[in-house]
């Protein structure tokens, strides 16, 4: 690593020769292969943007020229060339984020880790710098094919185009994936650019040969020159962006330094609105990510670096649970339809595509057209369920609130991930939705608790056609099967004490079932008694819940999502209107923005462990029974 240990900052890659560029580059490749292979994190995206990282940093002048990524997960070696190469904690407590962090660098200059966001932070940028008289700093937006499928990344092209004066290079990073290869029109459309010859190279070559055409040579050249853009069209349809009014510069081997230096030197100097369709290759340089046919290796955990396996396997997860109940529900109905927004294999979809290819779509990174189409599929009498990650269901709220529910229509919506996820950081712990979900007038949402339940839960959800519901599951191993040895009302009961008898009534939500009983132990070795039951469906809260809380002196709801509306407020609001005067105590995830970590680590964090619980429930009991004294 001698090359690259010599980097401190970008401007120090100014002095390499191109030989030594090579070299760098090589470096940076195995360097990643190496670190990336100890810790887990996003290889792939990585590996195939080295050359265009390097390039980007000797031409412009980060940090007073912003250079932004979308969404984020390809800025391993723009940390590396920012001064950041201890990778030993990667994604880890204290270490590096996956993703760009301004607390790490001024060269970071957002924190987007939610795709196709990037030309709307860049398109406002470039308005500041122009307001503020600084016509001279150009703002580059990295924006991957996948990303590029997002309707929000066309609703900031129209207003960029819009600005023939304001800098801002848009670098299209073409790897024709985003997990999975990217599908749909825009899809084939940049594949049309891919593939075709480029008119500025036909030009040249017309002029050479009609001006030696004597008589009608020149003649024919201009006329051909004028008729520009439709022979610009014929020859490689660019059209579509350039009609938006974006010079478009491209396409470009995205691995030749020479070549995208000089690109992006002309899109500098361009002085407006300018794409740069650079072709780049997931994976590239590794041979185990460039053979992987799924996804290059787009995200890993911790391998062996030569053969790309991994070092540890672990026992069935959530997603391979729904995967195979979803197969099977395929089989039994043919009405149910499977939606994903450019993440077939990360959702568990993929084995019902392969199943029912023609009742699969995915949509690109587009959640909201998703939810929307979603609404028409289930208009025209098929059930629809769209699996994505929970974090990421919050960009179509509004298309469940006014598309799906307003309509009364039955969309099962399967949210992967929910809860504390950790090492991804802030953005992607799924700790928003049965907050915002739980305003949605209608809508049935299930928290199942073990795998058992999950393939019960989501039978129960397709079977609902008039409303819509929504499953949601952690992120990782699913654990053993957690039996109830009762049911009151349509809630299970997973720990009871004689009748009269018990002083804490625990409410459990999803996974939280182990940790619950748990406490219940805990307390019991205190001698204070428990029960505990899974509601099952926390949305709408159980008839029956109230009148069971009635018998105990307090009410304890423990559950993986935010605090603020979540089931314990849901829960408390019902025993008010149900006039049931119970002490209740909400745990769950406080409204921050957790730093990356480990799951264990932010739940010690947070205080949502058994023990801790357990502590703080005592003190309540006690406090209670003082004050009934």
């Amino acid at each position: 690593m001698a090359l690259l240990t010599r980097i401190r900052g970008p401007r120090d890659l100014d002095r390499l020769t191109p030989v030594q560029l090579a070299a760098l580059a090589e470096e940076i490749r195995t360097f990643l292969v190496e670190e990336v292979s100890k810790t887990g994190g996003h290889l792939g995206p990585n590996l195939g943007v080295v050359e265009l990282t390097i390039a980007l940093h000797r031409i412009f002048d980060s940090p007073r020229d912003r250079i932004l990524f979308d969404t984020g997960h390809q800025s391993y070696v723009h940390k590396l060339l920012t001064g950041r190469q201890d990778f030993s904690q990667l994604r880890m407590k204290g270490g590096l984020s996956g993703y760009p962090s301004r607390a790490e660098s001024e060269h970071d200059v957002i924190e987007n880790s939610h795709a196709s966001t990037v030309l709307g932070y860049a398109d406002g940028l470039a308005k500041a710098n122009q307001l503020q008289g600084h016509h001279d700093r150009p703002v580059v937006a990295v924006i991957g094919d996948g990303a590029l499928t997002g309707g929000m990344a066309w609703e900031a092209l129209n207003n960029i185009a819009d600005a023939k004066d304001r800098p801002v290079v848009i670098v299209v990073n073409d790897n024709e994936r985003s997990y999975s290869p990217t599908i749909g029109g825009l899809a084939n459309h940049l594949a049309t650019l891919r593939t075709t010859q480029g008119y500025e190279r036909f030009l040249s070559w017309g002029k050479d040969a009609l001006q030696r055409t004597p008589v009608v040579g020149q003649q024919l050249f201009e006329t051909l020159h004028g008729a520009k853009k439709g022979l610009k069209d014929f020859i490689a349809p660019q059209g579509m962006f350039e009609d938006l009014g974006l010079k478009y510069i491209g396409p470009i081997d995205g691995h030749d330094l020479t070549a995208l230096e000089s690109a992006l030197t002309k899109a500098r100097g361009f002085g407006g609105p300018v794409i740069v369709h650079c072709l780049t290759e997931k994976g590239r340089g590794y041979h185990a990510a460039e053979n992987n046919d799924e996804d290059r290796f787009h995200a890993v955990g911790v391998i062996h670096p030569e053969t790309g396996l991994p070092i540890k396997t672990s026992g069935k997860d959530w997603t391979s649970v729904f995967a195979e109940e979803m197969v099977a529900l395929g089989r039994e109905r043919k009405d149910i339809v499977g939606i994903t927004a450019a993440m077939l294999h990360p959702v568990g979809l993929a084995p019902f595509a392969k199943a029912f290819p023609e009742r699969t779509f995915d949509v690109g990174i587009a959640e909201q057209h998703a939810v929307t189409s979603a609404a028409g599929l289930a208009t025209n009498g098929l059930h629809p369920v769209f699996a994505v990650y929970a974090t990421f269901l919050n960009r179509a709220f509004d298309q469940v609130l006014m598309d799906v529910a307003l309509h009364k229509l039955g969309v099962t919506f399967v949210l992967d991930r929910a809860g504390v996820t950790g090492t991804d950081g802030a953005s992607h712990n799924g700790m928003w939705d049965m907050s915002i979900l739980q305003v949605v007038p209608g809508l049935r949402l299930a928290a199942p608790r073990d795998a058992d339940q999950l393939r019960a839960q989501l039978r129960e959800a397709v079977e609902v056609d008039d409303a819509p519901t929504v499953v949601r599951y952690s992120k990782g191993t699913v654990g053993p099967a957690v039996p109830a040895v009762g049911r009151i009302g349509g809630m299970d009961v997973l720990r009871s004490a004689p009748e009269g008898e018990a002083e804490v009534l625990i409410v459990s939500v999803g996974a939280m079932a182990p940790m619950c009983l748990e406490v219940a132990d805990l307390l019991a070795a205190r001698g204070i008694t428990a029960t505990v039951v899974d509601p099952r469906w926390v949305k709408p809260v159980d008839p029956a819940l109230p009148g069971l809380a009635a018998e105990h002196r307090v009410v304890v709801t423990v559950e993986d999502n935010g605090r603020a509306g979540g089931v314990g407020s849901a829960v408390s609001q019902a025993l008010r209107d149900a006039g049931v005067d119970v002490p209740l105590r909400d745990f769950g995830i406080p409204q921050e923005f957790l730093d990356h970590a480990t799951r264990d680590q932010i739940l010690t964090e947070i205080g949502l462990t058994a023990p801790a619980i357990a502590e703080q429930v005592t003190a309540l009991v006690t406090r209670t029974a003082t004050a009934r004294v």
